[in-house]
C-alpha cells in the first residue's frame, strides 16, 4: 500500500489502487488519491492555503496532515477549526472515524460546552474540533494555551478577515505556539487580490494550492455540472407598481442631489444603492464637522434613509414577486406606527406615490413568472428521477414561504424550508438542532427539496443534491461557487439560474461571473509567485499620547514579552499584573482582545452590573455609540446607570464612537441631555473614545492606576456606598452562583434572612423559582467547601 510516513506521501499507479497507510489512520479506510496526498504533502511542509472544490475532499487533505502531525510531535495536539457548531460535530465524528486515537483524545469545545469542561476535554484532548468564536473566548480568558499546538487547520478559511474570530486566532497561534503550521482550507477564497492577500497575511500562508477539474490529476474523480441560465420577463401588470415606487424614488434623488450628496450623472444612467450609501456617509460626516448642524441635513438623512427602503422595495418586486413585496410593506407599515418610529417610515407612509404601489401591489393578481417556472423544472426533475434531492436557494426568507406552499402542490413533491436561526418578527428561526434533524430528514428522503437561504451555502453537511436551482442570481462569487457545489458530487449534476430581465438580477449574474474570473486568475498569480503572499499587516500599537499623559504615563508603553513557555492559560500569575473582570458578553469585543494583547489578565465571568471591572470600586459600563442610542430609547440607558451607580463607589460609562453623527433619528439636544442628566444627577462619569482600541487603552490605564497606585483589588462586585439592611442582604445573596439580583430577591422572601437562605438544603433551593439542581448544588458547594489558601 502506498504509505504517508514522515511526510514521504508516495502514489500509486496514476493516483489509484489502494488506501493511504498510516499508523494514526483506521487501515484500509481512506481511499488514495494521488492530488489529495500531493496537497498533504505540500500542506505538511509549510503553512498552506488549499482551494478545493466542494466535494473533492478537503477533510480528507486535513486528515492526513492531522494524523502526520500528530505522529511527529509526541506531546503536541492538533486545533481544527469550523464556523458552524454542526460542521464541528462533522469533522469530529469524521476524525472519530479515520483516526486511531483513543477516546477521549478527540474533543469538541462549542459554546455549548462549559467553560471548566473544556479546559479538562483541551488537556486531555491530541485534537481538538471547535467553533473559532469559543478558542477565541477562551484566549482572551486565559483558559487555554496554544504552546502545544502543532497545527492549526481553518475551514472555511475565507473567513479570516476583518474582526472575525479566525483572525485573533491565528495571530495568537503564530505567536505562542513552539511549532507553528496552520492548515487554510476553501472552495473559494474570493476574487479581490487585497482580500485574498488579507486571508494569506492574517493565517500567515506561505503557499497557495489550487486543484479544479481540469486538473490532470484530479481529473478522474469529477462529474461534469451542468449549469442553465433562464431569462424572464417582468410582468406587464407589475408595471403601475414600479412606476409608483420609481416616483418616490426619484423625489428622494432630487432632494439629496439638491444638497450635493448625489451625482448629477451616475455611471450606468441609475442611482445606486452604493450612491445612496456613499451620500449617508457624507451626511454623517458634514453633520458631525458642525457644532449646530441645520435641520436641511437631518432631512437630507430621512430622505437618504426612505431611498434605501424604496430602491429595496423595487428589487423585491422585479425580482421576487408581489408577495415578497406585500410582505415588506406590511412590516414597513408597522415600523411606521411603533413607538419611536424613525422619520423616514413616517415619511413614506404618508407619501401619495408609496401608498399607490401598497394598494396597487395588494389587488395584483398575477404573481413573478420565476414562481411557475420553478415548479415546472422541479416538477419534471421528479418526473425523471423521483429519487432526486434538489436545493432551491432564495435570498429572501419571505419568498421561501411561497416557494414551499407552491412545490407542495406537485405530485412527490416533499418541500421544506430550511433557514438560520435569527427570528425575526413573527417569522422563527431554526434552532442548529433543528437544521441537523432536517438535513437528516433530507437524506433519508422524508424531503426531497429544502428551499433554503443562504444558511445552506456553507458550514452545514448538506448531502449531494441531484439539481441546484437560484432564484435569483448572488453578486458574490464565493456563494455562487458555494451553491454550485452543493451538486454534481456523486454524479452529474445541474444548475438552473434564473435571471428577470432588465433588473438587478442581471447585474448581479455578470458580476459574479467576472469575479469568478478574477478569482481564478488572482489564485494563479498567487501559485505562480509566492512572494506575492504580503506579509501579515502590522497592528497599530496602543500609543495614545494623550490618554497616556492623563491616565498612566508608562503604561501604554509597556509591552510583556512573549510567553512561549507559558502562553495564556499558564498558573504562573504576575504579581504585578493587572486583572479586569470582563463579562462574558464582551469576550468578543476587540476592547477584550486589545487587553488579553497587552498582557492583561482577563477574567471572564457573568456580570450583572457592568461590562468590566476595574477594582473593588470602579466598574465601567461600555456602550458603542449604536448601543447607546438604542438603550435611551427603550430606557434601558437610565436604569442600567443607576444599577451602575448602585454597585460601585465610582461608577464609569463609556460612549465608544460619535454618538452624535448616529443620532439620525434623536435631536443632539435628546443625546447631550441625556449624557448631562447621567453625569450630573446620577453621578456617573461619561467619558467618550474613538473606537475599541482607545477605549482598551483607557481601561489599562484607569486599572493600572487603581490596582497598583491606590492599591485597590478587583472584585466581582463593587464597594457599595450607603445601603439599607434590605440592599445590603440582597447584596450578601446575590454572591451566591447563578444568583441574580431577582433571585436574591425570590431566596430572600422565601427564606426570610440571608442566614436562613445560607443554612437551606438542596432540596428547600430548589423550591424556589429559577433555582434547579444544578444551581442548588453549585450554591450549597460554594458555602460548604474548605477554602484553600493559595
Amino acid at each position: 500500500m502506498p504509505t504517508m510516513e514522515n511526510s514521504n506521501l508516495q502514489g500509486g499507479k496514476e493516483g489509484k489502487g489502494g488506501f493511504v497507510s498510516h499508523p494514526l489512520l483506521t487501515a484500509d479506510a481512506v481511499d488514495y488519491r494521488d492530488y489529495q496526498v500531493n496537497l498533504a504533502s505540500t500542506a505538511l511542509k509549510t503553512s498552506t492555503l488549499i482551494v478545493l472544490p466542494t466535494g473533492l475532499g478537503k477533510t480528507i487533505v486535513a486528515l492526513m496532515v492531522i494524523a502526520e502531525r500528530i505522529r511527529a510531535f509526541a506531546g503536541g495536539k492538533v486545533l481544527f477549526m469550523a464556523p458552524t457548531k454542526p460542521l464541528v460535530e462533522q469533522h469530529a465524528a469524521f476524525l472519530r472515524k479515520f483516526l486511531a486515537l483513543a477516546d477521549g483524545e478527540i474533543a469538541v469545545m462549542t459554546g455549548e460546552v462549559a467553560p471548566a469542561k473544556r479546559s479538562d476535554a483541551w488537556a486531555r484532548a491530541r485534537a481538538v474540533v471547535s467553533t473559532p468564536q469559543v478558542v477565541e473566548n477562551d484566549l482572551v480568558s486565559g483558559r487555554l494555551s496554544l504552546r502545544d499546538v502543532c497545527l492549526a487547520v481553518f475551514d472555511e478559511a475565507h473567513r479570516a478577515v476583518g474582526d472575525y474570530s479566525y483572525v485573533y486566532v491565528a495571530e495568537r497561534y503564530l505567536s505562542d505556539s513552539l511549532h507553528p503550521l496552520v492548515l487554510g482550507m476553501t472552495a473559494s477564497p474570493g476574487s479581490d487580490r487585497g482580500r485574498i492577500a488579507e486571508v494569506c497575511g492574517n493565517l500567515g500562508i506561505k503557499s497557495v494550492e489550487i486543484r479544479n477539474g481540469t486538473d490532470r490529476d484530479v481529473r478522474p474523480y469529477v462529474h461534469p455540472t451542468k449549469v442553465e441560465w433562464l431569462r424572464v420577463e417582468m410582468p406587464p401588470e407589475f408595471a403601475r407598481i414600479n412606476r409608483a415606487l420609481g416616483e418616490a424614488l426619484a423625489k428622494r434623488v432630487r432632494d439629496l442631489r439638491s444638497e450635493g450628496l448625489l451625482p448629477q450623472s451616475p455611471v450606468g444612467g441609475r442611482i445606486t444603492k452604493k450612491d445612496l450609501l456613499n451620500a449617508q456617509g457624507m451626511i454623517q460626516a458634514r453633520i458631525r464637522s458642525l457644532s449646530d448642524p441645520p435641520k436641511s441635513l437631518f432631512n437630507a438623512a430621512s430622505s437618504q434613509a426612505a431611498a434605501i427602503k424604496i430602491e429595496h422595495a423595487i428589487d423585491l418586486l422585479q425580482t421576487q414577486g408581489v408577495g415578497a413585496l406585500n410582505s415588506y410593506f406590511s412590516r414597513l407599515r408597522e415600523d411606521a406606527r411603533s413607538r419611536g418610529a424613525s422619520r423616514a417610515a413616517s415619511d413614506m407612509m404618508s407619501d401619495p406615490a408609496i401608498v399607490d404601489a401598497m394598494l396597487y401591489s395588494k389587488y395584483c393578481d398575477v404573481d413573478h413568472p420565476k414562481i411557475p417556472i420553478v415548479a415546472d423544472i422541479v416538477s419534471r426533475q421528479l418526473q425523471t428521477n423521483p429519487e432526486s434531492r434538489i436545493i432551491l436557494f432564495s435570498h429572501y426568507r419571505d419568498m421561501t414561504d411561497t416557494l414551499v406552499r407552491e412545490l407542495a402542490r406537485i405530485d412527490g413533491c416533499r418541500p421544506t424550508r430550511f433557514v438560520g436561526q435569527a427570528s425575526r418578527g413573527g417569522d422563527k428561526g431554526l434552532t442548529q438542532k433543528k437544521q441537523v434533524e432536517m438535513i437528516e430528514g433530507f437524506r433519508r428522503g422524508d424531503y426531497n427539496v429544502l428551499v433554503a437561504t443562504s444558511v445552506a451555502e456553507e458550514g452545514l453537511d448538506i448531502p449531494s443534491t441531484n439539481l441546484v436551482i437560484f432564484y435569483e442570481p448572488v453578486p458574490s462569487e464565493i456563494r455562487t461557487i458555494q451553491r454550485r457545489g452543493r451538486t454534481g458530487r456523486a454524479d452529474a449534476g445541474r444548475v438552473v439560474v434564473l435571471i428577470t430581465k432588465d433588473t438587478k438580477d442581471e447585474a448581479y449574474y455578470w458580476s459574479s461571473r467576472r469575479k469568478e474570473k478574477s478569482m481564478e486568475s488572482e489564485l494563479k498569480h498567487l501559485q505562480d509567485s509566492p512572494n506575492a503572499l504580503l506579509p501579515k499587516p502590522q497592528r497599530p500599537t496602543l500609543t495614545l499620547d494623550e490618554i497616556a499623559k492623563n491616565v498612566d504615563e508608562d503604561g501604554l508603553r509597556e509591552e510583556r514579552p512573549a510567553q512561549k513557555d507559558g502562553g495564556a492559560g499558564s498558573d504562573d500569575t504576575d504579581a504585578n499584573e493587572i486583572t479586569i473582570v470582563v463579562d462574558n458578553r464582551e469576550l468578543r469585543s476587540g476592547v477584550a482582545k486589545w487587553l488579553a494583547r497587552k498582557g492583561v489578565r482577563v477574567v471572564s465571568s457573568q456580570l450583572d452590573v457592568a461590562d468590566y471591572v476595574l477594582s473593588s470600586r470602579l466598574g465601567v459600563e461600555r456602550k458603542e455609540a449604536g448601543d447607546f442610542l438604542g438603550s435611551l430609547f427603550d430606557g434601558r440607558l437610565f436604569m442600567q446607570a443607576r444599577l451602575l451607580r448602585n454597585s460601585y463607589a465610582r461608577p464609569l460609562l463609556i460612549i465608544e464612537g460619535d454618538v452624535l453623527s448616529e443620532s439620525r433619528n434623536v435631536p443632539p439636544q435628546a443625546v447631550l441631555g441625556a449624557i448631562a442628566s447621567i453625569s450630573i444627577d446620577l453621578g456617573v462619569s461619561v467619558i467618550t473614545t474613538r473606537d475599541d482600541a482607545e477605549t482598551a487603552a483607557l481601561l489599562y490605564g484607569i486599572a493600572k492606576r487603581e490596582q497598583f497606585e491606590t492599591g485597590k483589588e478587583v472584585a466581582l462586585r463593587g464597594e457599595k456606598g450607603k445601603m439599607s439592611v434590605k440592599e445590603r442582604q440582597q447584596f450578601i445573596v446575590e454572591g451566591l452562583p447563578s444568583v441574580s439580583g431577582t433571585l436574591a430577591k425570590r431566596l430572600l422572601e422565601e427564606f426570610g434572612s440571608a442566614k436562613a437562605v445560607f443554612g437551606a438544603t438542596v432540596e428547600d433551593l430548589c423550591k424556589v423559582e429559577g433555582i434547579g439542581k444544578k444551581t442548588a448544588e453549585q450554591i450549597i458547594e460554594a458555602l460548604s467547601a474548605e477554602y484553600k489558601k493559595l
